[in-house]
């Protein structure tokens, strides 16, 4: 049996690559230290230690890395009253600086998001920048938010913006993104992809950083969509009309894109083919080359391929396309038509959607005039400013993914989660959503502070509550997922262990409860599952035995016990519960056990009945 302690961190991705990287060449290791010297000489020519070299840096990069790879000790704290649909839901709706949100989803989202779409702040100097501090970023948000007190004045975010005054305009901006997108490309699936909607004041910039987190081979494309008929700012005399949405892959040998569906209304079956409907298509591919002759019988018209092509198919292949049916020969024609005609069946299709256009979103169906109209007839006024259109985001996930998870991190107004529920009514798909917004302050003069919302938060949930009922009021699909889940970003539900120096042998006879005393059972589970990397939409059940509650989470995934003075009883309870399952992982608070025997004896009983795993907190 495997006995596992929880340490309250997320997953720790920099001693994972270590491991990685000692386990593919233990050649280098030299007392458990990576030595570079050996490194460089396995490496070789492949390491460029120059000073004159290709790079892209900035001021602060180097802690920007480092960022990315440090563990976070918070937690997600479950939030019902706020959720809708909370026990059949499969979405997410997360309150939170997302840097320490992204961190947290490590364990239980690495490597399933299918698709990601963030329209992060442009750094155009009035929009707002995240508060990020490297020394303890939660403990910033935390005192931001006011969870954590420092004047006792304030409640909510008030983000500063970044303006060219302040000096390293560009830096404060990339060591903002970077941390943030390197943690992203964790979360994607082998085929997942990313779209980053940007316009010319980072493009540059946010591709470079793009390039080297992904890998240039990786980069997709760039979709252009109109964003207005004119712009006010005249000083350069361009009409600045459109917007990049930058497009990149975990691995581009594994991602296609899917644009319409093909029209194959052309496709008919007039001489009753018993292979289904065909039209007539081009038998010649380019290619210079000897090619044979083909003589219709009927007309004694002789075909060969034009100059620099040749058929596409050999000469053998041609007598058995004949005998099939595929190709026929024709008994009158034009002198320019061939002699044949070579059909291609509806059924041969790989794929019956076209590639998508580049240029698609310059339709005006797609412009911000659109996405305001559509938080008007959500909401009756504005209530949020430049909102991207739910037909963009719509046609985005409808062109990469049918069956997933979409995660956008800078979520705003949310409309990532309603472009998802109404791809999914119009396509028949069974996509689900996780959105991340940092709870910032609406403007006290904005018609949205007037009319209760205090924060950009309240806003995106009461989105998709209208926009889900809308969409299964008009479309009458009440199987519709259009549910969600709250989780609030917050410090971890375990104390930290912070002895009596003075007293030191009464604090370790005392036996202290680790979870905070304004904390629930409830709120320790999810943070079980965030740490042990299980789904957070997975259902939770309770089971009350004569001594003790144990719950099951994900009919089987684990078994949790928060109860104190836990005996040896407790292990054929468990028995009971998992004779008709799979469950083979348990876990207990450390300090729950009434004594050292009995936490022995329940380890051995469960060992000697095929429960593998051990787990305390």
């Amino acid at each position: 049996m495997i006995e596992t302690k929880l340490n309250g961190e997320s997953r720790d991705i920099l001693s994972e690559n270590i491991a990685t990287l000692k386990e593919l060449f233990p050649e280098i290791v030299s007392e458990d230290k990576i030595d570079f010297e050996k490194f460089k000489t396995i490496f070789g020519g492949e390491i460029d230690d120059s000073s004159e070299r290709y790079s892209f840096t900035w001021p602060g990069k180097t802690q920007a890395i480092k960022e990315s790879q440090k563990q976070s000790t918070g937690t997600l704290r479950p939030c019902k009253e706020e959720s809708k649909n909370w026990d059949t839901t499969e979405n997410l709706y997360i309150e939170g600086d997302n840097l320490e949100v992204l961190k947290l989803l490590q364990k239980s989202y690495y490597g399933k998001i299918k698709a990601i779409y963030i329209d992060p702040p442009y750094n155009t100097g009035k929009e707002f920048v995240y508060p990020d501090d490297y020394k303890d970023n939660l403990e910033n948000y935390l005192r931001l938010t006011g969870q954590v007190s420092d004047s006792g004045e304030r409640s909510g975010i008030k983000l500063s913006t970044n303006t060219e005054t302040q000096g390293r305009f560009h830096s404060n901006w990339l060591n903002m993104m970077y941390p943030r997108i390197k943690l992203a490309k964790n979360l994607l699936t082998e085929e997942g992809i990313i779209f980053i909607s940007i316009d010319d004041n980072e493009l540059e910039n946010l591709k470079k950083v793009c390039n080297e987190i992904f890998g240039e081979e990786n980069f997709v494309g760039d979709l252009i969509r109109k964003t207005k008929s004119s712009t006010n700012d005249v000083k350069s005399g361009l009409n600045i009309q459109h917007e990049n949405t930058l497009i990149y892959s975990k691995n581009i040998k594994k991602v296609k894109l899917r644009g319409r569906q093909k029209d194959i209304s052309n496709y008919t079956n007039p001489d009753n083919d018993p292979n289904g409907p065909w039209t007539s298509s081009d038998p010649t591919v380019p290619r210079s080359g000897h090619s044979f002759e083909i003589v219709n019988p009927y007309t004694k018209k002789v075909d060969v391929p034009p100059v620099g092509r040749c058929w596409q198919f050999s000469e053998e292949k041609f007598h058995q396309y004949l005998k099939e049916g595929k190709i026929v020969f024709k008994k009158a024609h034009s002198p320019k038509n061939r002699g044949f005609v070579f059909k291609r069946y509806a059924n041969e299709l790989r794929d019956t959607r076209n590639k998508v256009d580049s240029l698609e979103f310059t339709s005006n169906t797609f412009m911000n005039q659109q996405a305001t109209k559509n938080i008007i007839s959500l909401f009756d006024f504005k209530v949020f400013n430049y909102p991207k259109p739910v037909e963009f985001i719509s046609k985005l996930i409808e062109y990469s993914i049918e069956d997933g998870i979409i995660l956008d991190f800078f979520s705003g107004s949310a409309v990532t989660a309603e472009g998802c529920l109404r791809c999914n009514t119009m396509n028949n798909y069974s996509n689900n959503f996780i959105m991340v917004q940092i709870p910032e302050e609406t403007d006290e003069k904005s018609e949205a502070y007037k009319a209760g919302f205090k924060n950009i938060c309240e806003i995106g949930k009461e989105r998709i509550r209208r926009a889900g009922d809308k969409i299964v009021e008009e479309s009458g699909n009440n199987d519709l997922d259009i549910g969600f889940k709250v989780f609030k970003l917050d410090s971890s539900n375990l104390e930290k262990w912070n002895p009596d120096y003075n007293n030191l042998e009464q604090t370790i006879l005392t036996s202290q409860d680790n979870i905070k005393q304004d904390r629930t059972q409830e709120d320790l589970i999810y943070e079980i599952m965030l740490k042990y990397g299980i789904d957070l939409t997975l259902p939770i059940q309770k089971h009350e035995t004569e001594t003790n509650t144990i719950y099951s989470v994900g009919f089987g995934t684990l078994l949790i016990c928060l109860d104190n003075n836990i005996t040896k009883e407790i292990a054929s309870e468990i028995l009971k519960l998992t004779e008709d399952s799979e469950i083979s992982r348990v876990v207990f608070k450390d300090n729950g056990f009434a004594s050292d025997s009995d936490k022995t004896n329940i380890k051995e009983i469960l060992k000697t009945n095929n429960i593998d795993e051990f787990i305390t907190i």
